[in-house]
């Protein structure tokens, strides 16, 4: 018979994201296309897909660095430097984690002890939730409003307590594909330093922008010393499942990282963290192909549901665009979880990217991040489904 729940297990209830595997099923049940996760339908370059396998065939296939292979140290470091002029160490300053994702959970578990509290954005990644509860800590939620996406600066000082730890923040930002203004990372900065906050930044999708310009929080004054920045080659160069990411910040904050990182995943595969090395210093060689190719596919998809009538919130950057689906009648995931059957497209209800799903609850994310063949065949099947409205 089956012992209780672990402590773990009970503070994770309810923070994972099932829905996304519910979706994927249904794709395949159903033979639908899936514009609900957000990975590509085609590889990035060849040739960084030739270093990855150059790299294999070397013999670079044994235990990486336990901070990672100095190349990509190197690598990042120097773009750090030359796209945002921050200055950095590769020694003691950069560590290379298993994609993203671990580097904010090995941030949390590094600087939260039980009952701390962090302050963040929703509708949020929804890894986030379930980091800072692995923690044991708490979380407070400022919401992003739309149609711009905007928030209260008073909000944000109102959701600072005498236990608030740190601050988290993703910009450019999943699922809404918002970039954060130059006056609202100063109004996050000037926070963070006056509550003296330590700041972990998720920033994967720094170079898939469309509109507007990214900018560090590290940048901005007083946030060299208390930022950790965090973010990752699968995004940028279409390499979703190589799982390559990286955090950079101060030598004592990074070194925190690595003490708990290093009993997660252990190390990063090698061949593909020297693989990204060279992508990285290639500068925008392949980048910009993928972000010029992004953009195409977000206006192809955005056009296209607009000329359906859809409500439609255009993303500055990212993967993804998010639909108000209130004019069905029905809640986001009752929509979604018909659609495939309706017409063999599966979308992501944006509630499971809140605290609380109702302020979510007619919202729908898609993917663009697809061949246009693949979308033009998914809105010619939403358009077959007919008007949103039932009419």
């Amino acid at each position: 018979m089956p012992g209780p729940a672990s402590p773990l297990a009970s503070r994770l209830k309810g923070h994972t994201t099932t829905i996304f595997a519910e979706m994927s099923e249904l794709a395949a049940a159903t033979g639908s296309i899936n514009l609900g996760q957000g990975f590509p339908d085609t590889d990035g370059a060849h040739e960084v897909a030739a270093a990855a396998i150059a790299a294999i065939e070397a013999g670079a296939n044994q235990y990486a660095p336990g901070a990672g292979v100095p190349e990509l140290r190197a690598a990042v470091a120097a773009h750090q430097a030359a796209t945002y002029g921050i200055e950095l160490d590769p020694a003691t300053e950069v560590l290379v984690t298993c994609g993203a994702t671990e580097g904010i959970a090995a941030a949390m578990l590094a600087f939260l002890e039980p009952r701390d509290d962090v302050v963040m954005f929703e509708p949020s990644y929804d890894s986030y939730a379930a980091a800072v509860s692995m923690a044991g800590a708490t979380r407070t939620v400022v919401t992003l409003e739309p149609p711009h996406w905007g928030f209260d600066v008073a909000d944000l000082e109102a959701a600072v307590g005498p236990r608030t730890r740190l601050l988290l923040l993703n910009s450019p930002h999943n699922p809404t594909g918002k970039v954060f203004t130059e006056h609202e990372l100063a109004s996050i900065a000037e926070l963070c330093v006056r509550h003296d906050l330590l700041a972990v930044t998720d920033e994967v999708y720094e170079h898939l922008i469309f509109e507007g310009t990214h900018r560090p929080l590290a940048g901005f004054p007083g946030m060299g010393e208390r930022t950790l920045s965090i973010s990752s080659g699968g995004k940028t160069f279409g390499f979703t499942g190589w799982k390559v990411g990286w955090v950079s910040g101060p030598a004592p904050l990074v070194a925190a990282v690595r003490a708990a990182k290093q009993f997660l995943t252990y190390v990063t595969p090698a061949p593909f963290q020297l693989a990204i090395a060279v992508a990285l210093d290639a500068g925008s060689e392949y980048i910009e192909p993928l972000r010029t190719e992004l953009a195409a596919r977000r206006d192809q998809l955005c056009d296209g549901l607009e000329g359906l009538g859809w409500t439609l919130y255009r993303p500055a950057a990212t993967y993804f665009a998010t639909t108000d689906i209130a004019a069905s009648g029905e809640d986001a995931v009752t929509f979604c979880r018909r659609l495939p059957e309706r017409c063999g497209v599966v979308a992501i209800p944006s509630s499971v990217f809140y605290e609380h799903p109702d302020r979510g609850a007619t919202l729908v994310r898609f993917a663009f991040c697809k061949q246009a063949a693949v979308l033009d065949e998914a809105l010619g099947r939403l358009g077959d489904f007919g008007s949103i409205t039932g009419a």
